[in-house]
């Protein structure tokens, strides 16, 4: 079994349990009782190249990055530095997060928030608008394809952004097929944890010029991100690279090239 396999079987275990303690249909009121949601793809897509901070406070490769962690802090420097939207790690046995910091970055700061977690269900999009969300992660690996389809619309449904992360080519052209209209290349295989920005360079041509293109993970200097801008993609998401630096602000200043 892989990780990627242990995380999506814990995942579908936290979210049995989740439905036994707010049913379905109260998940769906608290939804279309939200207040309406960010604009995520306006903002990684209003300049050449735009950064996605991420909100991160462990992995299971690195384990603990952050000790004293603080998301509505962490949440100020990141803008501050820069960053055109913030993502948050909500999964809690792996990477230590919390749901409940969507709500406590959203009345901090004006970007807009993506939850970055593990959706298998669609109880969690609900949920995830629910929390205050405006666009969710959907891994293809993780999902068959009319899965993938079905949370991809019902997301698009409520508002929420999605940022559709992708491996390989195969990945890709079902990220395609769905019309996705963001599409990430993870660098970090989730078999193996193995990072090699090289993955995102290689696979870029086969995103759909309907998609703006995320590399995502591996990524820490300018350099790095200036090769991405050169190939043709329009944002980075980033959060190692910057969680383990002393300085935030100028750790996001520094990775977005002119």
């Amino acid at each position: 079994m892989t990780i990627l396999d242990s995380i999506l079987e814990d995942k579908r275990k936290e979210v049995s349990a989740s439905k036994s303690i707010i049913s379905r249909e109260q998940i769906v009121a608290q939804a279309k009782a939200a207040l309406p949601p960010r604009d995520f793809r306006k903002a990684i897509q209003g300049k050449p190249f735009t950064l996605i901070a991420e909100i991160k406070k462990a992995s299971p490769s690195k384990g603990l990055l952050v000790e004293q962690f603080d998301p509505p802090s962490l949440a100020r420097e990141l803008s501050a530095g820069g960053a055109s939207a913030l993502s948050v790690l909500t999964d809690r046995k792996y990477f230590k997060g919390e749901p409940s910091y969507i709500a406590d970055v959203k009345a901090t700061v004006s970007l807009p928030v993506l939850r970055k977690d593990f959706i298998v269900d669609e109880y969690q999009v609900y949920e995830s608008r629910a929390l205050g969300a405006d666009a969710i992660l959907l891994i293809v690996r993780a999902l068959k394809e009319r899965e993938l389809k079905q949370l991809y619309e019902l997301a698009g449904s409520l508002g929420l952004g999605v940022l559709v992360e992708t491996h390989n080519e195969s990945e890709i052209e079902t990220a395609n097929a769905i019309g996705a209209t963001i599409i990430g290349v993870n660098n970090r295989d989730l078999d193996t944890f193995e990072v090699r920005l090289s993955m995102s360079l290689a696979l870029f041509r086969h995103i759909g010029a309907q998609a703006i293109a995320v590399s995502e993970s591996g990524i820490s200097t300018l350099a790095d991100t200036s090769a991405l801008k050169r190939a043709g993609f329009r944002a980075a998401l980033v959060g190692e690279g910057i969680m383990t630096q002393t300085d935030r602000i100028e750790a996001v200043r520094g990775l977005i090239p002119e």
